[in-house]
């Protein structure tokens, strides 16, 4: 079936100036964008009338099966809770005009088959698997006082659902190997402390170089990619220098190492709102007093660094990281970007760049000629104000994913 937009202010992911015109779409792909009047006979008309089209929104940093703040909780919850949750976390986060999402780690690998053979409504949805992380590290789930780990295979530890532990380059290697296997198309690493995680400090590194290099060239091979959790400076440094291809969270970058990462060519992918929401109400809502204590200066750290990172010419992507009851909350992240860096930035960062960091460059984040017809229209131009794209939604009168229409409201 052939769609016509017609009339629109069109903002393509890529340039700065927005043109009048009108996109044809068939068979899911656009297949042109003319700011001539396009002749076809396409089934179905969207009279845009002025309206801003542009690429629906990617977010890189989501946690669709973390239903609850406090970790230890989360380990034990029963599979069905997190399904349902997750179901409600993908719909509705498609409702926000967000039509893909990258799974920073621990969706379940049948959940993801059921994701793709569209058993729900859904965002483009790209699975990472697990998350590999070390004894002790941001993702082992144990608190201080509980036993060593089993190696009784009737009785799993209950972190597995979410982490795969490796110790040592050869154990990390078989890790990444294992999540590619369950259908993973990316890997996260945990390389430094983290918020949630109840024993390590935020501030310290987390595996050795060659663990690190293990899981990079192990994704190499298979035509993929590392990306990695990191806060302090010398853990995004390092991973930078040993090829991981996007940082993520990248908290207390230096404008040194920022450098560092544009001559590498690494991405950064800080998540203000998950922290703005932890400093709101984390407490309320579960989140153990030894996570908040991490947090001292955090959200202002990371609004530094993307000024950091924005002068040094690292492409900068967008990510939430927001969990349980704070997953409504995705549109915040707009907003605080928008107090240091201009509407641009943050359009190209969940748009074309983020598509890049996911390997589908023209594919997706673009409108243009053999890109997935995944469109919103909006009321109002977000080159002017872009917090109107933060707002649940209720400014996008038309969201399609892949040429079909979730919600046409014209």
């Amino acid at each position: 079936m052939k769609t016509l937009f017609r009339n629109a202010l069109i903002f393509d992911g890529v340039s700065r100036d927005l043109r009048e015109g009108d996109v044809l779409i068939e068979e899911g792909v656009i297949v042109e964008v003319s700011e001539q009047a396009i002749k076809t006979d396409a089934e179905r008309v969207v009279e845009a009338g002025g309206r801003t089209l542009m690429p629906g929104l990617i977010d890189l940093h989501v946690h669709i099966w973390a239903a609850d703040m406090n970790v230890a909780r989360l380990s034990q919850m029963p599979t069905e809770y997190y399904s349902l949750y997750a179901a409600q976390f993908l719909q509705s986060t498609l409702d926000r005009g967000f039509t893909t999402l990258r799974d920073a780690g621990g969706t379940d690998a049948g959940f993801a088959m059921a994701i793709e053979k569209g058993f729900i409504k859904s965002p483009r949805f790209y699975h990472s698997g697990r998350y590999i992380s070390q004894t002790g590290g941001h993702g082992d789930f144990r608190e201080g006082h509980e036993q060593h780990f089993s190696d009784c295979m009737c009785c799993p530890p209950r972190h597995e659902r979410f982490t795969a532990i490796a110790d040592g380059a050869d154990a990390v290697r078989k890790a990444v190997r294992e999540e590619f296997r369950r259908g993973a198309r990316a890997i996260k690493i945990m390389a430094s402390g983290g918020v949630a995680s109840p024993t390590d400090p935020l501030d310290k590194l987390q595996f050795t170089d060659a663990e690190i290099q293990a899981a990079v060239e192990e994704a190499a091979m298979r035509g993929s990619y590392i990306f990695a959790h990191c806060h302090p400076d010398i853990a995004i440094r390092r991973c930078s220098e040993l090829g991981v291809r996007c940082i993520e969270h990248v908290s207390m970058v230096s404008p040194e190492t920022a450098a560092i990462m544009a001559k590498n060519g690494t991405y950064g992918v800080p998540t203000l709102a998950v922290v703005q929401a932890f400093y709101e109400d984390g407490a309320k809502f579960g989140l153990p007093a030894t996570s908040i204590s991490k947090m001292q200066n955090l959200l202002e750290a990371m609004t530094e660094g993307l000024v950091h990172m924005k002068n040094a010419g690292v492409k900068i992507g967008f990510g939430t990281d927001l969990l349980a009851e704070h997953n409504n909350r995705q549109g915040i992240e707009f907003g605080l970007r928008a107090e240091v860096l201009d509407p641009y930035d943050i359009l190209i960062s969940a748009t074309s760049v983020a598509a890049e960091i996911i390997m589908e460059e023209g594919r997706l984040g673009v409108i243009a000629p053999g890109a997935y017809a995944d469109i919103l229209l909006v009321d109002g131009n977000p080159m002017n104000d872009i917090t109107i794209l933060g707002q649940g939604g209720q400014n996008f009168p038309v969201i399609m994913k892949a040429g079909e229409f979730h919600k046409m409201a014209l």
